[in-house]
């Protein structure tokens, strides 16, 4: 039944109204009216100081080179400097990761990954992602994420319908959890659009080309098509852009609507750049075990293996996982180190813990290289279909339990199953002398000679097939373009 409207204000929704009138903040970097009723400029610094530690640990702590933490944090102190909010307490921060990623946590909280500096290609687009960060933290975007989801909580659903009026972001269903994992959740693409405006802002300020914004986001695109590929997909993104969800287009929109004053002579500084991160960590960090070609040897573990050709190997914190031909999948990680000392019997282990929720057949014992384990195999359904799997446990040290999971199609499996078979005899224990040798790959910057080329300098590089494909991608050369005497280029190197 249909009621005229002037009776539908009740008290209770008439204080609702009254809550997000009176909780609408003028945002002093964007001009614009926010909902941040539910945290407060100081509890952003609180939890930002609270939540710090657990993206260290998340993410690998912080990459150990101060003179290049030195150079992160000097040039991110200038870019906040000249933001609207310059009095918070910023701290930049780079992390051992491997992957290309950059986020912020509210409080002036900034973090860059050593993976994502050895991408870049000058100084200028770095800046540009530092200050795109910077961004997020003086429009107080995580504040208006949280104070939305904490409305929702409490079933504030009218928010629906004041959210043209009150200007809260979308997405008002997905509550929004503080945590580590909550600092590199997406934003809205309002969200996203208003941390580039604000960027190119505060970059332009200080003498960057916004070009370098730009530069970078080609860049990001180009790289995650190349991971994408190494595999074995199409259009999956595996970088900052997953988290960070822009498109070029709306990066020259917020370069125009920032409306910046572009310096006649804007700062680049490739060479400077370059010469800083001369001697980065590239991929592994030996802490977290290193591939090698087709091996993943772990000095810390002491251990290592081979998976077979044509399957590529990503490395996490949580696992290593190698993908090959027919979207095939190993999966290697390790038992709790609290579960494994109590383990007495390795097939019970397999069956009761390890492959619970599977229907085991097979289950056997066997030795590896003089390591005691068990296996059986069963079948399940995943995301791409019914697959064969097979699951293999040996025990380590008493507090070690090593797993590996093989996923195949099961109309694959006998073509599959001898090269697999050698993974699992291929796992060892190695020497002390055989860990201490183990050095990470590197960044070195070399100067073209006239008899240098593409092919020439990408051939020793240790990315196997894709070798020509990553060095064009670290030093910015389209597809067919030739290198010149004289210009400075990246090489990864052992």
């Amino acid at each position: 039944m249909l009621h005229n409207s002037r009776h539908t204000l009740t008290p209770a929704l008439m204080a609702v109204l009254l809550l997000f009138t009176a909780s609408c903040t003028t945002n002093k970097a964007t001009g614009e009216q926010s909902f941040t009723a539910f945290m407060s400029e100081e509890d952003e610094k609180k939890v930002g100081a609270e939540e710090h530690p657990k993206i260290l640990e998340q993410f690998g702590g912080e990459y150990g080179d101060a003179r290049l933490q030195h150079y992160v944090t000097t040039i991110g102190k200038k870019i906040a400097a000249v933001s609207e909010v310059p009095d918070l307490p910023y701290t930049f921060t780079i992390l051992n990761d491997e992957k290309v990623n950059a986020f912020a946590l509210p409080g002036g909280y900034v973090y860059i990954t050593r993976g994502l500096l050895a991408l870049a290609e000058n100084e200028a687009e770095m800046a540009g992602v530092l200050a795109h960060e910077v961004g997020h933290i003086t429009a107080r975007h995580t504040a208006q994420r949280y104070s939305t989801a904490q409305a929702t909580n409490i079933g504030l659903t009218i928010f629906g319908v004041l959210g043209s009026v009150v200007g809260l972001p979308s997405g008002l269903g997905q509550v929004v959890s503080l945590g580590a994992n909550a600092a590199v959740q997406g934003y809205s693409r309002g969200q996203e659009l208003q941390a580039d405006m604000l960027g190119v802002r505060y970059m332009t300020r200080v003498g960057y080309t916004p070009d370098g914004m730009t530069g970078f986001f080609q860049k990001l695109a180009a790289h995650s098509k190349l991971e994408a590929a190494m595999k074995g997909e199409e259009g999956v993104s595996h970088n900052i852009m997953s988290t960070h969800p822009r498109t070029e287009d709306r990066i020259v929109q917020a370069i125009k609507l920032a409306k910046a004053k572009q310096d006649r002579n804007p700062r680049i500084a490739r060479n400077a750049f370059l010469s800083q991160i001369d001697g980065i960590v590239f991929g592994d960090d030996p802490a977290q075990g290193i591939r090698r070609g087709q091996e993943f040897i772990h000095p810390g573990l002491k251990i290592r293996y081979e998976v077979p050709p044509g399957y590529v190997m990503f490395n996490s914190p949580s696992n290593v996982t190698a993908i090959g031909p027919y979207k095939s999948r190993i999966v290697f990680d390790m038992a709790s180190p609290k579960t494994a000392p109590q383990v007495k019997n390795l097939s019970r282990y397999l069956t009761g813990v390890y492959g619970k929720s599977m229907s085991m057949r097979g289950v056997e014992n066997l030795s590896v290289n003089g390591l005691p384990g068990a296996t059986g195999a069963a079948q399940i359904q995943t995301q791409e279909g019914v697959r064969d799997i097979r699951l293999l446990v040996l025990r380590g040290d008493p507090d070690q339990i090593f797993r590996f999971a093989f996923l195949t199609p099961p109309e694959k499996t006998g073509e599959l199953s001898e090269h697999l078979r050698r993974t699992t005899y291929s796992f060892r224990r190695i020497s002390d002398k055989e860990a201490s040798e183990l050095k990470p790959l590197k960044i070195r910057l070399v100067t073209v000679t006239s008899r240098d080329s593409v092919a020439s300098l990408a051939r020793n590089m240790p990315m196997g097939k894709f070798n020509e494909q990553w060095f064009r991608l670290l030093n910015s050369l389209d597809p067919g373009q030739k290198l010149q005497p004289g210009q400075r280029i990246k090489l990864i190197v052992k």
